[in-house]
């Protein structure tokens, strides 16, 4: 037994405060710690204060030191009290630590708070602060600290049948370094650092390819998207983009001609390496994308939104390649199927056309739409139906990071009538909203959400079926590993199926995660289970989706976007004009018109980078910890372990792929959606 000296002064223990980085989160308030130990014996109190100095300012970290009685044992619980002296007196605390120096070696006791503490009310914490609802004994603070979130955390819907947003963004919920995220001021920034503010009022057209090109070139340029640019044309490179590019979700193995598709044996077998169509599809060498959805949706009245049926075959070499598009669904004189042996650059035009419809289903769904907007409800009810106490909003919470500030972001600046979606895409803001609207009535958690599931309903969960497919051959471990993580953390704190059955904050948080938007809830179908979690697994399952889809699928469709819109040939975003309606031959020219312009080429090169930025940490490396009990840490220790080695095993694999993969490596997959 021991104790610390400072000076002439003996001490005890030293407390830890750190003070959030949020808006607000300071205060002058005075607070007073009383700490307490595991038989109920309370130390005297501990005013949180260094005359003059200024302490718990905001994203600060303040020590104090203090002697309490010495029968004091093992600290298992704070109080937490504060007077209203100040301004804004409110204090958002992220954090307190106390070490006993009394033993040898000091133990340090961990009491993760992360809410705001208001005047003149008193607040009871236990060491790691992470309990079920039903063995909390401080249920009033519970009842209330959720009465208040939701208050905080009211949400509607932007149009009822789409994803929940928040009605007003909280203060605890702004980004902690603004400046960061402006992406108006860093836009332009990037212009006049890349040398191309000469063309952002240019409304002229591209002469040719050549022409386009001089724009990645010079020692100011932007970046220089080299594969893309080099392959664009290639059809083996068409095909790697539906497994490796920035949309690799749509890929279906095909076991049937719809009977929309237009196409026959004798257009297609020609392409099929000697297999008659009926051998390819018996072979699993055959593969389809339709995007029907896309039928009717708003676009821009000097554009066109396709809604095309391609079908690809896998080669003997293991590439994938187009060998039939119809640009539309339905079967006609002026929707002809377009095959490789058209001319070479009436093909080439097709398959632009089928790439911009691409492109407006991966920036509309799967982007904005069940990426953003779908794990902003997630949110949305995790904080007003979880207490931060609960071992699942704590299992959750770093994955939530930023997400609701950056929809705030994108919703007031891109999606904004007049914006970037506006401004750059063929399908403009309202057909993107209505696109969002269209797939969220039959997304489902259990299919959509679950990536087993999702290979296995498109035939591709075998990983024989289609070997280049660089994202399920990174995503499914990195699921397994989530799912690890979870399972250790929801298993250990519900031993028991009763556990599970009291827990009524998880049975409000799921039953408003399901309740239709008509009648209040954020109407999200497919969560395990038939309307209460009756397995652990359920939970595991629901929870590892959440966090897959806030780490690795946004990670899959985000950091990709400047190489893929970064050269608008390779995958336009905006396509000016009407798509071919015969097999005519189409010129360099025709292709040149019919791309964006030069300032609108440069506002899809300029978002597209600072959206490929990623600013924040890895996957497993949380911004903000909120767990701290044992079981926890050695799950995360574990965790990051298991990441850093599938890391290495994808680098290693990077080696050799064409395309290029490096979006799933765990080093370039950040925590939640925070850009």
């Amino acid at each position: 037994m021991g104790n610390c000296q400072q000076g002439s002064v003996v001490f005890t223990h030293t407390l830890y405060v750190h003070t959030g980085d949020i808006k607000g989160a300071g205060t002058d308030a005075n607070v007073i710690v009383v700490l307490q130990d595991d038989q109920g014996n309370k130390s005297a109190p501990t005013k949180l204060d260094h005359i003059p100095r200024n302490d718990l300012e905001r994203g600060s970290v303040n020590k104090f030191n203090t002697t309490v009685n010495p029968a004091l044992g093992k600290i298992q619980q704070i109080e937490l009290t504060m007077d209203a002296k100040g301004v804004a007196p409110d204090w958002f605390v992220d954090l307190i630590r106390v070490k006993d120096h009394r033993v040898n070696p000091p133990e340090t006791y961990a009491f993760p708070i992360h809410r705001w503490i208001r005047p003149k009310c008193h607040y009871t914490f236990d060491i790691y602060d992470c309990m079920l609802p039903q063995c909390d004994k401080n249920i009033e603070q519970r009842k209330k600290e959720l009465e208040e979130k939701k208050k905080t955390y009211a949400f509607r819907p932007e149009k009822i049948g789409s994803p929940i947003q928040v009605k007003d963004l909280p203060a605890e919920e702004e980004f902690s370094r603004s400046y960061m995220w402006d992406l108006v001021s860093r836009g332009a920034k990037i212009k006049v650092e890349s040398g191309l503010t000469k063309i952002a009022t240019l409304f002229d057209k591209w002469e040719s390819y050549e022409d386009l090109k001089q724009l990645y070139s010079g020692p100011f340029a932007i970046g220089k998207p080299d594969e893309e640019m080099k392959n664009w044309q290639d059809d083996e490179w068409f095909g790697a983009q539906r497994l490796a590019g920035v949309n690799p979700l749509l890929i279906t193995l095909c076991t049937n001609i719809p009977e929309r598709f237009g196409m026959t044996e004798e257009m297609v077998e020609p392409f099929l390496e000697g297999y008659s169509l009926t051998q390819a599809m018996e072979s699993k060498r055959l593969f389809i994308v339709d995007l029907k959805i896309l039928e009717d949706i708003p676009h821009r009245p000097e554009a066109e939104v396709c809604s095309p049926l391609a079908l690809f075959f896998q080669k003997g070499n293991g590439s994938l390649v187009p060998v039939a598009i119809q640009l539309y669904q339905e079967k006609g004189p002026n929707n002809p199927v377009f095959l490789p042996s058209d001319h070479p650059e009436t093909w080439l035009f097709a398959k632009m056309w089928y790439n911009n419809a691409d492109a407006t289903y991966h920036q509309s769904v799967s982007h904005l739409g069940f990426t953003h907007l779908l794990i902003e409800g997630f949110a949305l009810a995790s904080h007003r139906n979880l207490s931060t106490s609960h071992p699942v909003f704590r299992l959750l919470g770093p994955h939530f990071l930023d997400v609701m500030a950056i929809n705030k972001l994108a919703v007031n600046f891109l999606v904004e009538p007049g914006g970037w979606v506006d401004k750059t895409m063929s399908c403009g803001r309202d057909g993107m909203l209505q696109l969002i609207w269209k797939e969220f009535a039959n997304w489902r958690l259990d299919v959509n959400g679950t990536l087993p599931n999702f290979l296995k309903e498109r035939g591709l969960l075998d990983e024989e079926v289609l070997p280049n497919y660089y994202y399920r051959e990174d995503a499914l471990p990195l699921y397994w590993i989530i799912k690890k993580y979870v399972s250790t953390i929801i298993n250990h704190h519900y031993e028991t199926p009763q556990k599970l059955a009291d827990d009524y904050e998880l049975k409000d948080w799921r039953q408003e995660l399901e309740l239709e938007q008509e009648k209040g809830g954020m109407g999200v179908k497919g969560i395990p289970g038939d309307g209460v979690f009756s397995s652990n697994e359920e939970l595991i399952v629901t929870c590892t989706s959440v966090i897959f889809i806030s780490s690795v699928v946004h990670a899959s469709v985000n950091f990709g976007q400047f190489a893929s819109y970064g050269f608008p040939p390779n995958y336009p975003a905006y396509l000016n004009g009407m798509p071919p309606t015969d097999k005519n031959p189409v010129s360099e020219s025709d292709i040149m018109k019919a791309l964006p312009d030069k300032s609108q080429t440069l506002e899809i090169m300029v978002i597209t980078k600072l959206l490929s930025e990623k600013g924040t940490n890895s996957l497993g490396d949380f911004e903000v910890q909120y767990l701290f009990d044992p079981v926890s840490v050695e799950a995360a220790d574990t965790f990051r372990l298991e990441l850093a080695e599938l890391g290495k095993q994808i680098a290693e694999k990077n080696k050799s792929r064409f395309p290029s993969y490096l979006y799933l490596d765990p080093t370039f997959i950040p925590n939640s959606i925070s850009i």
